[in-house]
């Protein structure tokens, strides 16, 4: 990193927490959106009432480690699996209880990561972006799902890394929407997700695009299930033996 304190790269981010986040909850309020609020566990230490907000209008809370520093994916068994204990705890300690689903730090995942999060009790993962349905995957001591997470309509690769400006960024969702339901009406069941940073789409001139886009989805909500990836997972973990590939 640079030079400490990195005023702009923290100033950045804790606008999220400050404004961002808050300018979401509101868009979310006004069309009637649910949403998982994916934490970093560090989240109750510095500004609890964030995901206090989330869970009061009935958000599920999905674990993201501890922190964004660290890298769940290259730390010894013993070091990841203390780390996904700590960040449950926290979790459960203040949401009163634990998370069912989790996203690694930077999607960062070892070998034993699949392990690790079955053993700690966790229902399904977000790590994998291969398909657009749930799927199973085989741990050494039973099976955990895997829920796509997008990797594309996503606000960070989309928006920081390839530069697309904000409508762009609008009109994609909304051409991923509309090519998704127009698969769906073929019979394919099809999950779509969108990931939204506070600190990015919580900018003004962003926010209005993205609210241009949300509203184009929940006008249809008569078509699709709108909801939580922690209810995606319930759903399709009910489902017949061999309806869910894996």
């Amino acid at each position: 990193g640079g030079p400490q304190p990195d005023v702009l790269n923290y100033a950045w981010r804790d606008y999220g927490n400050r404004v961002g986040a808050w300018r979401l909850l509101e868009l979310f309020d006004s069309l009637a959106l649910p949403c998982s609020a994916i934490v970093n566990a560090s989240i109750y230490d510095h500004c609890p009432e964030l995901p206090a907000a989330f869970q009061a209008r009935g958000d599920e809370i999905v674990g993201h480690g501890h922190s964004n520093s660290e890298r769940q994916g290259v730390l010894p068994e013993a070091e990841e699996a203390a780390l996904i204990r700590r960040a449950t705890d926290a979790i459960a300690r203040h949401a009163g209880a634990p998370p069912k689903g989790w996203l690694g730090p930077w999607i960062s995942q070892s070998l034993r990561t699949p392990d690790l999060l079955q053993e700690a009790g966790y229902e399904y993962l977000l790590d994998w972006c291969h398909d657009d349905q749930p799927v199973w995957m085989r741990t050494r001591a039973g099976r955990i799902l895997s829920v796509p997470y997008p990797q594309e309509l996503n606000d960070i690769p989309a928006i920081v890394a390839r530069k697309m400006n904000a409508d762009a960024f609008a009109d994609m969702v909304i051409g991923q929407f509309d090519e998704m339901l127009e698969q769906q009406a073929h019979g394919q069941a099809l999950v779509m997700g969108v990931a939204l940073h506070p600190y990015i789409v919580g900018q003004p001139y962003r926010l209005r695009q993205l609210r241009r886009a949300l509203a184009h989805i929940a006008a249809r909500r008569g078509e699709v299930w709108i909801t939580t990836a922690g209810a995606i997972a319930t759903h399709a973990a009910a489902l017949p033996p061999g309806t869910v590939p894996g």
